[in-house]
């Protein structure tokens, strides 16, 4: 598979050959599904929490006698029965929803996420990232000139606090390196802009 090369001017200059070892792979979409529930299960964090009845204060003293009061048998206000009294099976903090996620599998979900990207014209490349002065204004008038798209992913090879620089004010860009993409970025973005080490970068670390 090839896709476009474009310079820093927006323009055409050639075409780049994709491995098919990473952007190339038959796509399904049950497993993508699946990591993509279990990435978020592993990332959601219990907050709601309820009290039992060995939690809510009050409740000491035995409401009224056992007999003779005509009223049913209670031992504590604090009964799950009772108003304000403990709650039964309710949300805790301390509820793990972490669920684990092959390494193979999650490798997997990514190339596919590539392929996807590649085969429907949402992946940019461009020939280097070697920009004249590292401003906002210079990378948003670069993506005015390519292929438009809502949001986009910046991938680079290695850190490179440069582009960072430009592109943290722009929205819905994200920038980060091209050897720690993951399916949850790679679903939630429309493209990928990235340079031809990047995609060499994408082919070292994913084609294994």
């Amino acid at each position: 598979m090839k896709t476009k090369v474009y310079n820093l001017e927006g323009k055409s200059i050639g075409e780049i050959e994709l491995s098919e070892r990473v952007f190339g792979v038959k796509i399904k979409p049950e497993v993508v599904h699946q990591v993509f529930v279990q990435q978020t299960n592993n990332q959601r964090e219990p907050w709601a929490d309820t009290k039992s009845k060995a939690e809510v204060s009050g409740g000491g003293k035995k409401p009224w006698k056992q007999k003779g009061t005509g009223r049913a048998r209670h031992g504590s206000s604090r009964s799950p029965i009772w108003k304000g009294g403990g709650v039964v099976f309710g949300p805790r903090t301390d509820r793990n929803y972490e669920t684990k996620i092959n390494k193979k599998t999650r490798r997997l979900v990514i190339k596919m996420c590539l392929t996807d990207k590649a085969k429907n014209d949402n992946l940019i490349v461009l020939e280097d990232f070697k920009f004249i002065a590292h401003k906002t204004k210079i990378f948003a008038a670069l993506l005015a000139k390519l292929p438009k798209h809502k949001s986009y992913l910046v991938l680079t090879p290695g850190k490179d606090d440069l582009v960072l620089k430009m592109t943290g004010n722009l929205p819905k860009i994200e920038t980060m390196r091209a050897e720690d993409t993951n399916a949850m970025k790679l679903l939630n973005i429309e493209a990928i802009l990235t340079s031809k080490d990047g995609v060499k970068k994408l082919e070292e670390v994913f084609g294994k």
